[in-house]
């Protein structure tokens, strides 16, 4: 499995591209436009709080038809390390930072869903020359709360994560997808359950001091934000607000929760691939 070291850290990452392209990493990539030239431009694909890069499975065949895909692992999770201790909104973007450093890309489109929203806000707003376009899904500037994310990390780290499937899983889809697709919602369910306890509350660390509600003007790159009508993790109301708050930004509301794209898939890769201007 391929790894990058970012400050001691090893992240797991993953590359998909359109057949034929020169998919190889190393190659330094300038823009977009030198990406194209030279293979595909790149797109980051960012996992929620509790998954892996496995969450992107649905979106691969549309969208490394057109990009180079890069998933990751966020630190704490699947096979990336789970250092000891609290983390950060700063280390989540140091991270996504470094692991384009150590593969010479020099700009990506980013899609991020959930808490790799979160971090997708923060590498716009704080690394504007890094993304090209922005896709915030399924998210908002400021997550939850200390009565939220305070509990769940202490559940974690004393209970485990089996603990908590039966709070938290049943809020990331409708009632009528779990029922529709219950060999889907196993497969995330196994996801959850096996991801590293400290490592998934040390996430909730950063989450619960993570506040971009007052950096959101700071992003220049062309945004959509996706919510999803029945999401309670990150309401429509605050995908509207962060949606306003970015100067220019599109919002589309999915008929879904909170993992909204693999509860609609199909319109959400549509939805992406339009913005990204690859419909």
């Amino acid at each position: 499995m391929p790894y990058v070291s970012v400050k001691g850290v090893d992240l797991h990452y993953r590359v998909d591209g359109p057949a034929g392209a020169d998919n190889a990493v190393g190659a330094p990539v300038v823009d977009a436009a030198a990406a194209t030239a030279s293979g595909a431009p790149w797109l980051v694909l960012s996992n929620s709080l509790g998954s892996d890069l496995s969450m992107w499975t649905a979106q691969l065949a549309a969208f490394a038809t057109h990009y180079r895909v890069l998933r990751y692992d966020t630190r704490g999770h699947g096979h990336s390390a789970a250092p000891a201790g609290s983390y950060t909104i700063e280390q989540l973007t140091g991270d996504v930072i470094g692991l384009l450093d150590e593969l010479h890309i020099e700009r990506a489109h980013f899609c991020g869903i959930s808490m790799g929203g979160l971090t997708g806000v923060a590498l716009a707003a704080r690394y504007p020359d890094r993304v090209n376009r922005v896709v915030l899904s399924n998210t908002a500037a400021k997550i939850g709360s200390d009565e939220v994310w305070g509990p769940r990390a202490d559940r974690a780290r004393n209970e485990g994560m089996a603990a908590l499937a039966g709070a938290v899983l049943p809020r990331w889809f409708t009632a009528d997808f779990i029922e529709r697709e219950p060999l889907m919602f196993a497969q995330i369910r196994d996801v959850f359950v096996h991801t590293h306890g400290e490592g998934y509350a040390s996430n909730c660390d950063a989450l619960r001091v993570a506040d971009l509600r007052g950096e959101t003007h700071n992003i220049l790159a062309p945004a959509l934000v996706i919510t999803g009508t029945h999401d309670l993790a990150a309401t429509p109301a605050q995908g509207q607000e962060l949606a306003e708050s970015i100067r220019g930004a599109r919002y589309l509301e999915l008929d879904a929760s909170h993992i909204s794209n693999l509860e609609r898939v199909g319109e959400f890769n549509g939805a992406v691939l339009d913005f990204l201007g690859q419909a």
